[in-house]
């Protein structure tokens, strides 16, 4: 083959779907998927596989099959990637893209990459897909397509309209971003309609709110594919590339732990005022280190990675500012999710508690509250990296054991403002002697239902290993990481929860 022809084929594959399509992006201010890819990746480190992927069927107008594959670097380290090209067929899933996809992993799998998902397509291929012969051949050429082992970490954007195995991809990942004006779904909002007869909103369907608040999905919201692309690289940044290595360690930024002082302070005097934990994890963890993960999601319950001492660490904490930090269905959901991402990636664990316990009532039970909470302490138990609980104000009843009670974490700690027991002691009363606060009596059986309920009781059976003045918890969970890393696994956890559904 000449220079010549060479270039040109180049040079065909490299145009996408072409000048026309591609200037109509520009003109909406979203990134094409070429450009996606040099975006997140360190610069001149992409080396792509499978340029020269073309439909059989329509080889002239399926420029690298409308998927653009291949390696890179973040932050220096090597990484898989696949971008959907919505102008060359609206991306959609064929023979050729699927085998491209099949390789990324393969190759991400054995050898140790963090693989990246830039979603948007339209979704199967059609006619390609239609009747027997397109089922067997396209749709089921691979039996491990959906299979996550979690031997390496997978991160996802949804940038567009996102149907089919776009959105298969995004919600099998450790972390998906989606901009906003992007629909993640089974399916068009057309198909929808005719499904159920009605009109369908793509927006109201699979926007961003619906997977940011209601689903799930969306563990963080983006304006632009720019900081959609940019929160990927801070989210692997926390990772190791493979399950068999620790995270990577940062240097311990100037400032951190300024805060520890003043700490005692975000916690307000009366047990029923609400607050921000958010405020003191900030405190706590090295400077701007705190990554939050679903935060508009089963807020009752904060999560997010960051770094204590310059090591990654999840963080697992109620936050009393939504419904006083009682935990409900969505929460016991993103608590279960945030653990086995932990404990595949041997990120050791600090859970921050100040709980009334559960949620309850008719809505909780619809929801399938018990089942949410077992898997939710399951996946607590199944745990092998390093867990620490400090209870900052209260703990009660099951939710005791869910947030590392009753020797669920490897060390318990507690400010002297804790407050361990079954149940909240107003509740107590009125179930055991019918009072309200204000009545006769209730007093002297609030005093009898508070009994044997502060730190000091805990640790006198051992329950809490230690009772730290809160101004000593960043130095405190700095060391305890210490005593327990893993030494004789290398830090490396047993992953027992790394066959554990993405989405559940």
């Amino acid at each position: 083959m000449s220079t010549s022809t060479y270039d040109a084929r180049k040079a065909k594959a490299l145009a996408m779907g072409g000048p026309e399509k591609l200037a109509r992006r520009k003109a909406q201010g979203v990134l094409n998927a070429r450009e996606r890819v040099e975006t997140l990746l360190d610069a001149g480190s992409f080396i792509e596989s499978g340029l020269f992927g073309a439909s059989p069927v329509d080889p002239d107008k399926s420029a690298a099959d409308g998927k653009i594959a291949g390696f890179g670097k973040i932050d220096g380290r090597d990484c898989a990637v696949v971008a959907n090209d919505f102008t060359v067929m609206g991306a959609s899933s064929a023979g050729t893209n699927g085998r491209k996809i099949s390789h990324m992993k393969r190759v991400a799998t054995s050898r140790g990459l963090p693989m990246v998902f830039l979603g948007e397509s339209s979704g199967a291929r059609m006619p390609d897909h239609m009747g027997a012969r397109g089922m067997a051949t396209l749709l089921g050429n691979d039996g491990t397509q959906y299979i996550r082992l979690r031997e390496t970490p997978w991160a996802s954007a949804t940038l567009g309209l996102s149907y089919g195995s776009s959105s298969w991809y995004s919600v099998l990942s450790d972390f998906n971003v989606v901009r906003k004006g992007a629909v993640l779904a089974v399916s068009s909002a057309q198909l929808a309609s005719l499904a159920i007869k009605e009109k369908v909103d793509p927006e109201e369907m699979g926007g961003w709110q619906v997977h940011a608040e209601v689903t799930g999905f969306a563990d963080a919201v983006a304006e632009t594919d720019e900081e959609a692309l940019a929160l990927i690289r801070t989210f692997l940044s926390y990772l190791p590339s493979h399950h068999n290595e620790r995270p990577p360690e940062r240097p311990v930024p100037a400032g951190s732990g300024a805060g520890m002082a003043d700490i005692a302070k975000l916690l307000p005097e009366k047990r029923t005022q609400v607050y921000d934990v958010r405020r003191i994890v900030r405190a706590i963890v090295d400077e701007g280190s705190f990554f939050e993960v679903k935060a508009r999601f089963g807020k009752v319950l904060t999560t997010g990675l960051a770094r204590l001492g310059g090591r990654t660490v999840g963080i697992l904490a109620n936050n009393p500012l939504f419904r006083g930090g009682a935990m409900d269905t969505d929460a016991c959901e993103k608590g279960a999710s945030f653990l086995v991402l932990c404990d595949s990636f041997n990120i050791p664990v600090i859970l921050l508690v100040d709980t009334p316990g559960f949620s309850i009532g008719i809505e909780a039970e619809r929801k399938r509250a018990p089942g949410k909470i077992m898997n939710f302490m399951q996946a607590l138990q199944l745990c092998t990296v390093p867990k620490l609980s400090v209870i900052l104000r209260k703990t009660y009843g099951q939710a005791y054991l869910n947030m590392g009670g009753g020797r669920n974490s490897d060390e318990v700690a507690a400010w002297p403002s804790a407050e361990v027991s079954f149940m909240d002691p107003t509740f107590a009363v009125k179930i055991v002697h019918g009072l309200e606060p204000g009545q006769p009596g209730f007093d002297e059986a609030f005093a009898e239902m508070s009994r044997d309920s502060e730190p000091w009781d805990a640790a006198a059976v051992f329950a809490v290993q230690s009772i730290i003045q809160p101004h000593e918890t960043r130095d405190y969970l700095i060391r305890m990481l210490d005593v327990h890393r893993a030494r004789l696994s290398g830090g490396i956890g047993q992953h027992l929860m790394r066959g554990w559904p993405t989405s559940f």
